[in-house]
């Protein structure tokens, strides 16, 4: 029986369009960001800022030597939030229902330009932040490991008490799905911009 239904961010919450994060960074001035920028898992600086690695400022700092030029941290938020399209209130409203039945979780990848963002009031055009759909985010650069690591998965867990194999885990990635099998998680796959309430709703009816 399903008790706790544990989201990915990127891909599944919010849908992501890598090609315009690419072109956000290119007018940066970093050419090469097409060989560094990865919808699951990234490389370099990128990857070291989603591990906690990096902090936002020495991320900037960083990528201002990589665009030959420095940046501010306006700029470099928004170059990160050109990966994401207009956020989806109907998936929003139905993660809140499900909080009535499930404990619900986020696991992302992700940095502290998302989540300033994310975690603010500019997230959706009801004011809500992030916070207010979940019991709990777990963020790879608090965590200090991304996604498919184990780490970040036994984090979770332990922190939040919870059983694998009484918990959804919903994710787009097809290498964080298949740690999640092998974890003992239920798992759902959605495609990046499906509106997957429906197949959802099916799944916990099972």
């Amino acid at each position: 029986m399903i008790k706790n239904i544990v989201f990915d961010f990127g891909g599944v919450i919010v849908d992501i369009d890598r090609d315009k994060a690419v072109q956000a960074f290119i007018k940066l001035g970093l050419a090469d960001v097409d060989t560094r920028l990865d919808k699951y898992h990234q490389t370099g600086i990128f990857q070291e800022l989603e591990e906690g690695k990096l902090s936002a400022d020495e991320f900037r700092k960083q990528l201002g030597d990589l665009c030959g030029r420095p940046l501010t941290m306006e700029e470099t938020k928004q170059a990160w939030l050109g990966f994401f399209n207009e956020v989806n209130l109907n998936k929003l409203d139905y993660i809140l229902e499900l909080r009535k039945s499930y404990h619900v979780y986020i696991l992302s990848n992700t940095n502290p330009f998302v989540m300033s963002w994310a975690c603010g009031p500019d997230f959706s055009s009801k004011k809500k932040p992030l916070n207010d759909y979940c019991d709990k985010l777990y963020l790879s650069y608090q965590v200090g490991h991304t996604k498919p690591a184990p780490e970040i998965f036994d984090y979770m867990v332990n922190d939040c008490n919870i059983i694998p194999s009484e918990t959804l885990f919903v994710d787009d990635g097809a290498s964080n799905i298949q740690i999640g099998k092998e974890l003992g998680f239920e798992t759902f796959q959605p495609k990046n911009g499906a509106d997957w309430r429906e197949e959802m709703t099916a799944i916990l009816q099972k």
